[in-house]
């Protein structure tokens, strides 16, 4: 475990889950990487160096001598849809605000109006402010200036807010999204290539609000940039949504923090997920760093905890024999004339035994987040064969969520599918479709699907 106690920034712990015996000739290794970050918190540590910055953007505390090292944009949609009704532009305005007065001193931020293209409300000319009382106060004056007209085309909000952060100078980059609609303005194509640009430079959270928007859309957002999404069924929540978010933001204090893996010859990566808080494939995220070693991306840190699905594929082996099957390490990447940290670490291994019972157990952690994304999957799934008037497929494929739901203890997703199916009998999966379910009902569901519980303790 790193101990960087002097700067207050968090310190990284990192435990390893796993039944390391195989059966002779047994090759697969599954493991759950807890990572924990605990005293950086939301007190304005200093951050570490992030990558692209040098150490007098980052080495000084906001609030204390005026230094900015986090940067945040707000991108709200004002298409024409935004005005039916009218109360979603007003709610939205009153969201933003929200979010403008929860940003520290000394915290740069902006504010960008999106429609079919972006548009700098405040402050202009391709900068960010750093926030104040002042700052924050000519903010939201400037929001009255925000009104419904137009298309959409996100992804020329996303590289607008690319180019403020990167100008900025600042080591936390993150992005706050609202929508109301479908991305019609833009191919899926554009999207994915702002999405792409934009991917590793700053982290963003999705919102959408009302039923008139693309959950596939919203929650690819978010994935592709390391955020959170999720629904405001209704508008008048967006205030209190905003303020979280904007907390959570305030609440980074190191950026750029990637999980490295390193194995042995003749072994590979079959995948690495992220499991808790969500489920999150970074497997093909991975990029070379070294011989035999791969790094994968998961964003920026404060006081938090997240479980890490890892599994490598060994060499097989006869009884009695041992090997380290991967390291897994926590890093910040290279910075101007700083070598790369690490700061925690965590090793998995493998023992070849002829004991039935030691080989075949399976770990708990491991049998728990192995269920957790399976639930993940069934309920897209179902949803899907729902969709497409599968009425089978959605009942098998709900059913088995439903007994996935109940036998992990999610109690959230579990009330969430009981708005969709009729719950006949939980353990056995048994349910029936609803014939009348809301719009709003079925995308909480499909938003919220790959959130996750922790083990049972």
């Amino acid at each position: 475990m790193a101990n960087f106690s002097k700067t207050g920034v968090p310190r990284f712990a990192a435990e390893v889950y796993q039944n390391a015996y195989l059966p002779e000739g047994g090759r697969e290794v599954n493991a759950i990487v807890t990572v924990t970050a605990t005293g950086g918190g939301t007190s304005g540590g200093l951050p570490l160096f992030a990558a692209g910055t040098d150490a007098g953007g980052v080495g000084a505390a906001h609030g204390h001598d005026g230094v900015r090292h986090a940067g945040v944009v707000i991108m709200v949609d004002c298409s024409g849809s935004m005005d039916y009704p009218p109360t979603k532009m007003r709610n939205a305005r009153d969201a933003t605000a929200a979010a403008i007065d929860t940003v520290r001193d000394g915290v740069a931020f902006a504010v960008v109006a999106g429609t079919h293209q972006a548009a700098e409300i405040y402050p202009g000319g391709g900068r960010l402010a750093t926030a104040g009382p002042a700052t924050r106060a000519q903010a939201k004056e400037a929001l009255r200036r925000l009104s419904a007209g137009g298309g959409t085309a996100i992804g020329t909000w996303l590289r607008l807010a690319d180019r403020l952060l990167a100008d900025a100078d600042v080591g936390i980059r993150h992005g706050i999204l609202l929508t109301d609609g479908r991305n019609e303005h833009e191919s899926p194509q554009d999207l994915r290539a702002a999405l792409d640009a934009c991917a590793g430079r700053f982290t963003c959270d999705a919102r959408g609000v009302g039923t008139d928007w693309e959950v596939k859309e919203v929650t690819g957002i978010a994935s592709a940039l390391l955020g959170t999404a999720d629904i405001v069924a209704d508008p008048s929540g967006l205030a209190a949504d905003f303020t979280r978010m904007m907390e959570a933001a305030m609440g980074k204090e190191v950026a750029d923090v990637t999980l490295r893996l390193w194995t042995p010859q003749g072994a590979r990566v079959a995948f690495v997920k992220q499991v808790a808080p969500v489920v999150e494939d970074l497997t093909g995220r991975r990029t070379e760093s070294g011989p035999r070693t791969g790094d994968y991306p998961t964003g920026s840190w404060g006081d938090e905890s997240r479980d890490y699905h890892v599994c490598v594929r060994v060499p097989a082996a006869g009884v009695g024999q041992e090997m380290l099957a991967a390291r897994v390490s926590l890093v910040l990447p290279d910075s101007v004339g700083r070598p790369t940290r690490s700061l925690a670490q965590g090793l998995v291994r493998a023992i070849w035994t002829d004991d039935m019972t030691a080989s075949t157990t399976i770990n708990p952690q491991v049998a728990h987040y192995t269920g957790q994304a399976e639930l993940a999957q069934v309920i897209q799934q179902g949803l899907d064969a729902r969709k497409s008037g599968d009425a089978d497929g959605a009942t098998a494929k709900l059913g088995r969520a439903v007994q996935l739901a109940s036998a992990s203890g999610n109690e959230d997703t579990a009330k969430l599918l009981a708005k969709v199916v009729d719950v006949v009998d939980a353990a056995t999966g048994t349910v029936r479709l609803k014939a009348k379910v809301t719009e709003a009902d079925e995308m909480t569901l499909e938003t919220r699907s790959t959130k996750t519980v922790r083990v049972k303790k």
